[in-house]
């Protein structure tokens, strides 16, 4: 048996798309486990498990829905760890049997965002009885060099620092893209997995992103961070005020957020929305 854990934030839109998915790749007998937050209470029907409760970070979620799995899967059920708006596009089936048969943990990597080498929780399957042992974790806390050697931590931090602190090897998913619309988002890992990628978020820059912005002003990436921050503000105030107030870090926000958003409707009307990204 197959357990899935995902969260939706504040949109139904990536649901039946990522339940399709599943159902479509997934060869086997699955459960799906959900966080689902300012999202239409029709859809917990949807799901094996829902919770509703107003828990905001991310990693607290999927660590309450991995003890949910432990308290009724078996040890050797498999247990999927999948972002709202990632899913399969691809049969599962051979690749994880392949890749855990040498690994005890596949996951996503995403070197791309300025060095990340973590565990990325858009997409990591292990074992239930894996995941126990190790006493898994995905909050953020410990910590890695970005290119820049600047100590950075993120979801998944925390699970980076039990594998390598217990020299437990890995097994790295990487992006697959041929066509890179985005250096980070829309991406495929192992030719298996898509990810949209700030499906729920407003601020869509990356740190890949805002690293990019910083070394070409020559200023620091947590400056670009925080004139991106006013965004939506200025947006509220007045549209024509923000855009003659418009940093490059704001443009390029707006740029990518557009971007993001005609990209979900291929998602949605184009079954084989993938192929531009990988031929």
């Amino acid at each position: 048996m197959l357990h899935v854990a995902t969260v939706h934030w504040q949109t139904e839109d990536w649901i039946d798309i990522q339940l399709a998915r599943l159902k479509r790749h997934i060869p086997g007998p699955f459960r799906v486990y959900a966080f689902l937050n300012g999202v239409p209470e029709a859809n917990t029907a949807k799901f094996f498990h829902a919770s509703t409760v107003p828990v905001r970070e991310h990693a607290a979620k999927l660590n309450i829905l991995a003890d949910v799995i432990r308290g009724k899967a078996a040890d050797d059920d498999l247990i999927m760890f999948l972002d709202g708006d990632a899913f399969p596009i691809a049969d599962l089936g051979q690749i994880l049997e392949a890749r855990l048969a040498s690994h005890p943990l596949v996951a996503v990597q995403r070197l791309e965002n300025n060095g990340d080498r973590q565990p990325h929780p858009c997409f990591c399957v292990t074992t239930v009885g894996f995941w126990g042992s190790i006493g898994g974790d995905w909050s953020p806390g410990y910590t890695w060099a970005d290119r820049s050697g600047t100590p950075v931590t993120d979801v998944g931090g925390n699970l980076l620092g039990i594998l390598e602190k217990g020299n437990i090897g890995w097994c790295p998913l990487l992006r697959s893209n041929r066509t890179n619309l985005h250096p980070l988002w829309f991406g495929v890992y192992g030719g298996a997995v898509y990810h949209h990628g700030a499906g729920f978020r407003s601020d869509k820059l990356s740190r890949a992103d805002l690293a990019a912005l910083a070394q070409a002003q020559g200023r620091r990436p947590a400056a670009a961070r925080a004139a991106a921050g006013t965004i939506d503000y200025l947006l509220r105030r007045s549209p024509i005020r923000a855009l003659r107030g418009l940093t490059r870090a704001q443009r390029e926000d707006r740029r990518v957020a557009r971007l993001s958003r005609e990209f979900f409707e291929r998602v949605r009307n184009d079954d084989q929305f993938y192929r531009v990204l990988v031929e």
